[in-house]
């Protein structure tokens, strides 16, 4: 399959995992975020928008650059990694983050973010890089970008709990607006 096409399969798949399974008819576990490969794939073709056989499915998994899904040890289920605005456990241990951890935005919200903090509007999650350059490519997505850093280390020793998905995003609830360093534009 063609690079562009792939891509648009890839995008209505997180819409699917992460967003809005009843789109498809597919129903996403709370524990763990996981569907069933087969019934995903059935679906998908049904809504007769798409082609999906398994080895497409396969080669989106292994080739997403942001790694946005995973598959369980016998690839009977898959679910995406992080940014789920649908209520799942991902079933993530609590992590110690890196001292600073960056978080890219555009330029527009920065008001917003200094009064109020990161909040993970409809997410589960804030979600924060641990370099400047993802941070940069997620703030370009929005607008003129920014990036914040943040005293994670110190968010951390006073009680907040971050996460490492499984695709290298740090996540955690909130970041108040005392934890940011400086911002870099």
């Amino acid at each position: 399959m063609e690079q562009k096409n792939l891509t648009r399969l890839s995008k209505y798949l997180s819409l699917l995992l992460r967003h809005s399974p009843e789109t498809a008819g597919i129903t996403i576990e709370y524990l763990g975020g996981w569907t069933d490969v087969q019934t995903l794939i059935q679906k998908v073709n049904q809504s007769g928008n798409y082609h999906l056989d398994m080895e497409t499915l396969e080669e989106i998994v292994r080739t997403d650059n942001k790694q946005r899904y995973s598959f369980n040890q016998d690839k009977t289920k898959i679910r995406a990694n992080q940014g789920h605005s649908i209520p799942v456990d991902l079933e993530l241990k609590e992590q110690v983050p890196p001292e600073i951890l960056y978080h890219g935005t555009a330029e527009r919200f920065l008001d917003s973010i200094l009064e109020k903090g990161l909040l993970p509007m409809s997410r589960q999650y804030v979600h924060l890089s641990k370099d400047e350059e993802t941070a940069l490519k997620v703030g370009k997505r929005h607008g003129n970008p920014c990036i914040l850093e943040v005293k994670a280390g110190d968010m951390h020793q006073q009680g907040f709990q971050f996460y490492l998905s499984e695709n290298g995003v740090w996540l955690t609830e909130h970041v108040p607006p005392e934890f940011f360093i400086l911002m870099k534009k």
